[in-house]
């Protein structure tokens, strides 16, 4: 009896247990933490954390051939789950800023200094080149894109990435203010903008068709993700596909987020994550996030120059693509000056600009790399 209960032990979690799943297990709970007390990215932090400590419950098997979250995790290898994710942020976003004042696509292209920027850096620290490009798209601020890179061009980092990618999201009411008033002036920060033209039906429906054809002619291995980008902000205004619109940006990006964010957290083995590179992700991204930032600003600068003070540099800021909430902290900077300045709309041009130029960016990286 006693040899029998010592054998059933033997089969348990708790004999199996190690230092590394339990300090994975705190990691996992500190996100769920995060995301319910802090409101830190809740959607996809408590998903992600909750994975964590499933792939860290010792014999559960959960990501060997088999288990439940080893074909979930197709999703993630094959594309898939981002892309859906992708249709949905499209389908919730108004590109009407953009197409209003197409001098932000510029703003949205500068911060994507940051993710070039880590690329070199994490080749002179000894990454090879697909896990640099990986480490590189935290520099996006967006977490989709970061997981879909790093899904093909450095799987074994995926975890490390996506937890990085997302966090830096949740801080950019920390992370981007300090910055944006150490690259700007008081008078620019209290510039205030004209109101934007009215953008008209027809080319709010032609805007994602042209784009589409346009872009992936040039960079086919960003089709996937700014197809499904563009597919959901055609869906939403063409007029006629209320109803699909409408489960692009509810039912289709909620399960996908629920699934994406499990599948991630579940690649978080204590053996593959409790490394010195993971302590290297973190810090590289952080760097990445910045450099993003100041290129946003800087470009924000020099325009505001050329166009004699019309435009805030504050704007610039929401170039990162986490959207919509680096164009709310540049709306929140812009009133820290001026009360009567209302910079939200016109910084939505810059932050989704910012999503289109990471998406390429993405493109750009596969096409040379794979």
């Amino acid at each position: 009896m006693l040899e029998a209960l010592l054998e059933f032990l033997n089969t348990t979690g708790f004999a199996n247990l190690t230092w590394g799943n339990l300090i994975m297990l705190v990691i996992g709970c500190l996100l769920i933490y995060l995301g319910i007390a802090k409101k830190y990215e809740p959607l996809l932090l408590i998903p992600i954390g909750f994975g964590i400590i499933l792939a860290n419950l010792p014999l559960s098997g959960l990501m060997e051939e088999g288990g439940l979250l080893y074909y979930l995790y197709y999703g993630v290898q094959y594309e898939i789950l981002p892309c859906l994710i992708f249709l949905g942020v499209g389908a919730l976003t108004d590109f009407g800023p953009l197409i209003a004042n197409p001098k932000t696509f510029l703003m949205g292209a500068a911060a994507q200094l940051g993710i070039f920027a880590t690329l070199f850096v994490c080749l002179a620290i000894g990454f090879d080149i697909n896990e640099a490009g990986g480490v590189g798209m935290i520099g996006t601020a967006d977490g989709p894109i970061a997981i879909y890179a790093a899904a093909k061009l450095a799987p074994d980092l995926i975890g490390p990435i996506a937890v990085a990618a997302y966090s830096y999201m949740a801080l950019v009411p920390i992370i981007q203010p300090p910055i944006m008033r150490l690259l700007t002036t008081k008078k620019e920060r209290a510039i205030v903008m004209e109101e934007l033209r009215p953008v008209s039906r027809l080319e709010r429906t032609l805007f994602p068709i042209v784009l589409v054809v346009a872009i992936c002619w040039f960079l086919p291995k960003a089709a996937p993700l700014l197809g499904m980008l563009l597919l959901g902000n055609l869906l939403r205004e063409s007029g006629v596909t209320d109803r699909l619109a409408r489960s692009a940006s509810t039912e289709i990006i909620d399960v996908s987020t629920i699934f994406l964010g499990v599948c991630v957290g579940a690649t978080m083995s204590a053996a593959a994550t409790i490394n010195a590179k993971t302590i290297e992700i973190l810090a590289l991204g952080l760097f990445a996030f910045a450099v993003g930032t100041i290129g946003g600003l800087l470009m924000g600068k020099l325009l505001c120059k050329l166009t004699r003070g019309q435009i805030n540099p504050l704007i610039g800021s929401a170039g990162v693509s986490a959207i919509p909430m680096a164009a709310r902290v540049s709306q929140k900077e812009g009133q820290r000056e001026n009360p009567n300045n209302y910079l939200l709309f016109h910084a939505m041009g810059p932050n989704v600009a910012g999503v289109i130029g990471s998406a390429c960016v993405a493109g750009i990286l596969l096409s040379f790399l794979m």
